[in-house]
């Protein structure tokens, strides 16, 4: 299920969380995980997280704490193409500046997307989190990226 993404004058302050979690499951580590107290699950555990976009920054803390790989965050203040933070658990990591192709959620190559930041940190338990540049109009359907050889 895709989550609610926030209003166009939240857009324009900088970059925001997104949570597409696909199934009503018991799991919270992204609640926790937020230092600003933005996610929350309503009444009970099994229920999708919801995000407050007042209180959301987009610091990427939350992304490599999905264990569903489920949380992105997109930054769309850049003026000519928008930022998407995804969580990356594969071998080989991209490079900064490396180009790659950029993948719907159904595993189509949409577009070349421009690698522009990789933090691989032993705190994620092996799920490094890599930002990279794409046109703005596909910043909501790009979710994955294919490296080049």
């Amino acid at each position: 299920m895709l989550s609610e993404v926030p209003s166009q004058e939240r857009k324009e302050k900088g970059p925001y969380a997104v949570i597409e979690c696909p199934e009503k499951i018991p799991c919270d580590p992204c609640v926790g995980a937020c230092p600003q107290g933005a996610i929350a699950i309503p009444e009970s555990m099994v229920e999708l997280p919801e995000i407050d976009y007042d209180k959301c920054t987009g610091c990427l803390v939350c992304i490599p704490r999905c264990p569903g790989l489920a949380i992105f965050v997109i930054d769309e203040t850049p003026e000519d193409h928008a930022l998407v933070y995804i969580p990356y658990e594969f071998i080989p990591r991209p490079q900064k500046g490396d180009t790659a192709l950029g993948l719907d959620r159904e595993g189509k190559e949409r577009c070349e997307v421009t690698i522009q930041k990789i933090i691989d940190s032993p705190k994620f338990d092996h799920c490094a989190v890599v930002g990279f540049s794409v046109p703005k109009n596909l910043c909501h359907d790009i979710r994955f990226i294919k490296l080049k050889n």
